[in-house]
């Protein structure tokens, strides 16, 4: 009963809400010329729209084929870029290179069967600093001069390593089997030089001269000089003179004759009335 009861008063709730809402909408002014707006873009508006979609597509295509064209011409692969290629062992470069800035490296190689060209408009420079960051080396080669600095200069052999030249602070050695001076004037020497053996070129002239001093040959056992010749020609030859000091002044003087042996030896024989040189041959046996 209760039940039922309750049911009719809701269907009488709903049925009154029912004919409220259709009161309030019948009792609503309606416009008598009432404009209906589309909705959407229409006229210029759609035409600018379709424009632009079309210029930004025309745009991504144009870039797409510049990125294509780009990764070709520069030639950019899993390896590296164009003639720049990056391997395990370092970075590998071929043909010609430019370097704004300094370049930072601690070896360079060049392929076998290429050289490696340095080149620059004003000079190449090369610098050797320490762990410090100190300059230790440089070698700068310009358009004047190839300077090196540093503390030892050597230029070793290709085949076994050995020292051709070396140059410090003390001296200069010249390690080379022969040493050749081709210039007109010689080589001049501002003083002493020390060498076990002064020999001419072959069929060339041996020279020793001082064109406004005296020369001067000293060896603690005597100087030898070998003559190879048929003809031994000694023009203006000084009289030799013996001084004696104060403590031996009753010293004898000793004349000695000037000898020459067939083969072309010079040797001193103690001066006698005749010739003495017949006597002291035996001396051209040593040789």
């Amino acid at each position: 009963m209760d039940r039922s009861t309750n049911l009719d008063i809701e269907e009488l709730k709903m049925t009154r809400e029912q004919y409220i809402l259709a009161t309030q909408q019948n009792s609503l002014p309606r416009a008598e010329n009432a404009q209906l707006y589309p909705v959407g873009i229409y006229g210029w508006r759609k035409r600018c729209l379709y424009f632009f979609v079309l210029l930004l597509l025309v745009t991504m295509i144009v870039n797409l084929a510049m990125t294509i064209w780009i990764l070709k011409v520069m030639n950019f692969t899993v390896d590296g870029m164009g003639n720049l290629r990056v391997t395990k062992k370092g970075i590998r470069l071929e043909g010609v290179s430019e370097f704004l800035l300094p370049l930072y490296v601690k070896e360079i190689h060049s392929r076998k069967d290429s050289p490696l060209v340095l080149q620059s408009d004003r000079n190449v420079t090369v610098n050797a600093r320490n762990h410090m960051g100190q300059l230790t080396g440089q070698l700068t080669v310009g358009a004047d001069a190839v300077e090196a600095q540093c503390k030892r200069f050597e230029v070793r052999a290709n085949e076994d390593g050995r020292v051709l030249f070396s140059a410090d602070e003390d001296e200069i050695t010249i390690g080379a089997e022969k040493l050749r001076v081709t210039g007109t004037e010689g080589a001049v020497f501002g003083h002493s030089v020390e060498t076990p053996h002064i020999r001419a070129e072959p069929f060339q002239d041996l020279r020793l001269e001082s064109p406004t001093r005296s020369l001067i040959m000293e060896a603690p056992r005597g100087v030898q000089i070998f003559l190879n010749a048929d003809t031994i020609r000694l023009g203006n030859l000084p009289t030799g003179s013996f001084s004696s000091s104060p403590s031996s002044s009753n010293a004898q003087q000793t004349v000695y004759e000037l000898c020459v042996c067939p083969n072309g030896k010079l040797y001193l024989s103690p001066a006698g009335v005749g010739s003495t040189c017949q006597s002291s041959s035996n001396i051209c046996l040593w040789s």
